[in-house]
């Protein structure tokens, strides 16, 4: 399974991103998908995960009320609309799949150990 993250760039404080996350394996549907990211010198924390179709979401708490994370299983897609940036969302940031462990497991994973494939990460930087 490779996944790899695109989108992110150097923005201003209070703007806007979107980061893309797109998914080789064809069973890209029945899996969670999560975005975690891992500040300089901080630990990683999750960012968003979404169920397998969707209709669930989960939110850390530093991207509620400003983060949007959705996916598009008929493209194998998972995004992170990320509003109102600041600089301390300055990051890499990771789209990763839940672990197989988890098939038939309903709900979302919400931290890094119950996820197996991870992306390589696309770097935000948000300037003041």
């Amino acid at each position: 399974v490779q996944l790899q993250a695109s989108g992110g760039g150097l923005v201003q404080a209070g703007g806007s991103l979107r980061l893309s996350c797109a998914a080789s394996d064809r069973t890209f549907s029945r899996y969670v998908m999560g975005w975690f990211r891992r500040a300089p010198g901080k630990e990683r924390e999750i960012v968003a995960a979404i169920s397998r179709s969707g209709d669930s979401s989960y939110y850390g708490d530093s991207a509620k009320g400003r983060f949007t994370i959705s996916r598009d299983n008929a493209k194998n897609m998972v995004y992170l609309e990320m509003n109102s940036l600041k600089p301390e969302d300055t990051a890499v940031y990771y789209c990763a799949r839940e672990a197989l462990r988890f098939q038939g497991v309903g709900g979302v994973r919400t931290t890094a150990t119950q996820y197996e494939y991870w992306g390589h990460g696309t770097l935000v930087t948000v300037s003041s």
